[in-house]
């Protein structure tokens, strides 16, 4: 694997943990800026009345999301070398690079059968994830990880 080629993985793999930073923070200023930053993000109704009604299923359900990419990006940095590696390393890339994947091809699907849900957010999204996705697999794969096994 040249020196190039690695680096390039590198990149693909701190731009997918920058995004997932990223994703993480924006759900979190959901619990801050309420309701309408729930309905901006395309939430779930249930998400968007607990907001509204200041239950604790709609924090509580953002932290968890938070930290479920908070999750992909520290994967996405141990791939990257940017961290020690993480148990797992090599079959958590693999999920979260298809699960990047898939919800990105979903998007178009979705979009045609809820046209209500269609906006430039949400076309975005899908895209950047797909993107994603791309970049975990194909980052690890220009680490050279899969050569060493």
């Amino acid at each position: 694997m040249t020196l190039l080629t690695q680096q390039t993985g590198r990149y693909l793999l701190l731009f997918c943990a920058l995004i997932a930073l990223f994703t993480a923070i924006a759900h979190l200023s959901c619990i801050v800026l309420g309701e309408q930053c729930y309905r901006a993000q395309l939430a779930p109704r249930a998400i968007i009345e607990s907001a509204i009604h200041g239950t604790l299923f709609a924090p509580l359900a953002t932290v968890v999301i938070a930290c479920i990419f908070i999750i992909c990006a520290l994967y996405a940095l141990a791939g990257a070398s940017a961290i020690v590696r993480l148990p797992l390393t090599r079959v958590a890339i693999y999920i979260i690079g298809s699960i990047c994947i898939l919800r990105g091809l979903a998007t178009f699907p979705l979009l045609l059968s809820h046209p209500e849900m269609a906006s430039t957010f949400a076309i975005i999204a899908g895209i950047l994830w797909f993107l994603c996705g791309v970049g975990y697999l194909l980052g690890y794969k220009l680490m050279g990880y899969d050569e060493q096994l």
